[in-house]
């Protein structure tokens, strides 16, 4: 009873917020004595169905389960695709994302054969310090077994304050007993900056994965670190990241821009118009600009690229961006939970509105199974006064299709082959990595290499033929090492070998020229229009 009457004052606090930011009753922000007595109405015959339903249903109902991840949930997607609620897991989980660190050990696990298994320890974590492996299998956390466990579940467990002590028994392969660690927790950071150096002489790369509250200050420190002043060219790699808080999309836009440039503006129903302008602006920093995007990169992602593509600053390579150009505002709730509801659109330098529709297709079609580039719905001009285009995501200059695996591909990873996790069995890396356990940052897939790959698909029953492994050769070869290298090393060494043969990083380079050509005559566009404002 105490569970039905929190969650039902919970459905209501939802309610009343959402009438208050405009989430339900149309156009009109002023309340009405028919509005009032309208929601009053809606109130009471919601807590009349819970009652209803906690009462008679064949069997006993978890009330919070039903509110938290069924009436709630299903309110707010009426609304739109991004307006959500939290429970009290996923707002902790929100919050860590935005704050950029958590109090834990420091490696990512996933789930694999019921299983929760180390992808990787962090480099300079304490799980990394302790000696956790990639492949490990965690079967204990102190003295309670994973079995049946989530890898959700595993993760809470491992998190806790810093400076006490947990106890992680990991099965591993080639050892016949359990290996037990002890760990002591500490802060570690959710870094928004994955990787950065020079790709090439003269050429910076810099992934972003998230906006959270470091990314300003780590991406000014990558920035400072490649000698951004001296480079010919620098690629921001936006690809996946799906955005995140607004003002550090903002801030680091800044970086790039004039300083009095608008980044971009939002308004809402209940809210005035409000722009963003490059307060600092680029300190007289002009190196030419690449952005790489994809359909995973969203949100503040987009508020990045299109002041970046509004003003000609740099050119951006890829394909089609998410398309999201809703703004949420996130409040905090009872019992630890939250909700994130749109509360304005966000629109870029040069006016257009980036959403993709969301009323024409299902939720799980709008997140997840796209269909190519929307039409677009509106076309501005940037300051040069190219076309741009708005209603479906931000349209690349340079379209570059990221390439698509080949049947035999598929199935190399449908098999787990380079990094299985499987007890028992284990994928090459760890096969390879048993025999020679030494390898330097060096290391390639050479014949002998490739021989041991051989024998270890005959050995597993995988079916291939040598046409196979001659058309698939730099293939194998990159991911082989990418895994090994990944093992040994962690997961930047990992990501330096994917993008060796990245097809999109390549255009990238290769726009750098034209990059400076369209911010020069940006310039030169401006100035002039500004001479013949001033004569």
């Amino acid at each position: 009873m105490q569970s039905e009457k929190r969650g039902a004052v919970l459905v209501i606090g939802v309610l009343l917020i959402s009438a208050v930011l405009g989430g339900i009753y149309g156009p009109s922000v002023k309340a009405t004595a028919a509005g009032a007595s309208d929601f009053q109405e809606a109130v009471r015959n919601f807590t009349r169905v819970l009652a209803l339903v906690q009462q008679n249903y064949a069997v006993p109902v978890d009330t919070d389960h039903a509110l938290y991840q069924g009436a709630i949930p299903g309110m707010l997607r009426v609304l739109d695709p991004h307006s959500n609620f939290f429970d009290a897991r996923q707002f902790s989980l929100l919050r860590e994302e935005q704050r950029g660190k958590y109090y834990g050990v420091g490696m990512t696990v996933a789930p694999r054969e019921g299983r929760t298994v180390v992808l990787a320890p962090f480099v300079g974590s304490p799980a990394y310090k302790a000696g956790i492996r990639p492949g490990d299998v965690i079967t204990k956390v102190d003295d309670k077994p994973t079995d049946g466990l989530s890898t959700a579940e595993v993760a809470d467990l491992l998190k806790g304050p810093k400076g006490t002590v947990v106890r992680i028994t990991v099965g591993r392969e080639g050892y016949p007993e359990p290996i037990l660690f002890t760990v002591t927790r500490d802060e570690i950071p959710r870094h928004a900056v994955d990787i950065a150096f020079l790709l090439r002489p003269g050429v910076g790369y810099v992934r972003l994965s998230t906006f959270n509250e470091t990314t300003d200050r780590e991406l000014a420190d990558a920035l400072k670190s490649l000698g951004v002043a001296t480079l010919s060219g620098l690629i921001l790699d936006l690809r996946n990241n799906p955005g995140g808080l607004l003002n550090e999309g903002v801030a680091v836009a800044d970086m790039f821009l004039d300083k009095n440039q608008v980044i971009v503006s939002h308004r809402g129903r209940a809210s005035q118009e409000r722009r963003y302008y490059a307060l600092r602006g680029n300190l007289g920093v002009h190196v030419p600009l690449v952005v790489l995007i994809n359909s995973g990169s969203a949100s503040a992602s987009e508020i990045v690229v299109g002041a970046i593509q509004d003003h000609d600053r740099g050119l951006v390579v890829g394909e089609n961006s998410f398309g999201k150009g809703l703004v949420q505002t996130v409040t905090q709730l009872s019992e630890n939970t939250g909700l994130a509801l749109t509360t304005a659109k966000y629109y870029t330098p040069s006016g257009r509105l980036i959403q993709r529709d969301y009323k024409a297709v299902s939720l799980y079609e709008y997140h997840y199974n796209r269909k190519g580039p929307q039409q677009p719905t509106e076309i501005k001009l940037t300051d040069s006064g190219r076309q741009v285009y708005g209603g479906g995501g931000i349209t690349p200059d340079v379209v570059v299709a990221a390439p698509k695996l080949n049947h035999f591909q598929e199935s190399l990873l449908v098999h787990d082959v380079f990094f299985r996790y499987e007890a028992g069995v284990g994928g090459f890396t760890r096969y390879f990595l048993g025999l020679k356990p030494e390898v330097s940052k060096n290391f390639a897939a050479d014949d002998e290499v490739l021989t041991e790959f051989r024998r270890y698909l005959d050995k597993h029953n995988i079916r291939y033929t040598e046409p196979d492994i001659a058309q698939n050769l730099a293939w194998i070869k990159r991911k082989i090492k990418r895994e090994v290298l990944t093992s040994v090393f962690g997961l930047v060494e990992g990501y330096k070998v994917e993008l060796e043969d990245d097809a999109q990083v390549q255009r990238a380079v290769e726009a750098v020229p034209e990059a400076r050509a369209l911010y020069e005559n940006a310039r030169k566009v401006i100035a002039q229009r500004m001479a013949g404002q001033l004569g």
